[in-house]
């Protein structure tokens, strides 16, 4: 199958430090991100053209969409909280892997509802000491039997929810695993193997025919699997590092590109003057809505 290939481009530079968790709210037409490093969480209504942010209290990982608009479920560097958008409160849920060198990194909601996440160890260099974890409705929390991760990223569910899609960035490779709707896992595999010489593995998203895009760090593109892990589609992204991608917009048309500027020298981001921007690209794929986490603050 050939490969059909476009160029993303720029929608907002932000110049994030460390540009993450893209996410399309599918109830208010916007478009959240965050800058990890810089501990802000960014929102764009495409409606009138603004950005906004609000300055976290720790580096804020990820995310999810919650059922009450008005919230959303934080995933800070140590603990899980919501976060009330008209008040800036924060109500902690739980800590997360207090006492190891980890902190929070990339997560997603399954189709029922629950947020899976992982974890990214700070230690230098990274070991795979890092668990994957799933809050519940009832908020009760629990580690989920797959290998621990150095950096754990692209977190995806298939369209039906059958699916889930991790990895840890540093085997450059996407695992699948059998997802079932009461939460047990089975049939851990490799789903596909990053073939360029350069690039890691990063955010992902899936589209309605459910291929996997996965934004590839370090080599300025994201690329488009099957569901049988064969590459189908990349889109050329004008920055060194891309890091996570949705499919937004009206139509949930609309590819949403985040980035970042964090390992990049003085003599890089000379030439990369873009990096921490968002970017889109209209690719002919459409999306599916954003699951939203069914849990409620007590």
């Amino acid at each position: 199958m050939s490969v059909r290939a476009q160029r993303a481009s720029l929608l907002l530079d932000t110049k994030c430090a460390l540009g993450e968790s893209a996410t399309w709210c599918a109830q208010t037409g916007r478009f959240y991100w965050t800058d990890i490093e810089g501990a802000r969480l960014w929102r764009y209504d495409p409606a009138d053209g603004r950005s906004t942010f609000w300055r976290m209290p720790e580096r804020l990982a990820t995310f999810a969409l919650c059922a009450d608009p008005h919230y959303l479920l934080l995933g800070l560097a140590s603990h899980l909280a919501f976060f009330d958008l008209a008040t800036g409160e924060t109500r902690r849920i739980v800590d997360v892997e207090p006492g190891l060198s980890t902190r929070v990194n990339d997560g997603r909601c399954d189709r029922q509802g629950r947020f899976v996440f992982g974890m990214k160890d700070e230690s230098k260099p990274a070991q795979p000491v890092g668990g994957f974890y799933r809050l519940n409705h009832d908020l009760s929390f629990e580690r989920l039997p797959l290998p621990a991760a150095a950096i754990s990223n692209s977190i995806a569910f298939s369209p039906d929810g059958a699916t889930m899609y991790y990895c840890d960035s540093l085997t450059r490779e996407i695992r699948a695993c059998d997802y079932h709707a009461n939460g047990s896992i089975a049939n851990d595999r490799v789903f596909t193997r990053l073939t360029d010489a350069s690039g890691l593995p990063d955010g992902s998203t899936v589209d309605s025919d459910g291929g996997l895009w996965n934004a590839h760090w370090g080599a300025a593109r994201v690329v488009r699997y099957g569901p049988d892990g064969v590459e189908t589609e990349r889109v050329d992204v004008p920055t060194a590092q891309p890091s996570c991608v949705a499919l937004g917009g009206s139509q949930l048309g609309t590819l949403y590109i985040t980035s970042a500027r964090t390992e990049l020298d003085a003599a890089a981001l000379a030439r990369d003057t873009l990096a921490g921007g968002v970017f889109v690209a209209t690719p002919a794929r459409r999306g599916v809505p954003e699951p939203v986490f069914r849990g409620a603050p007590a």
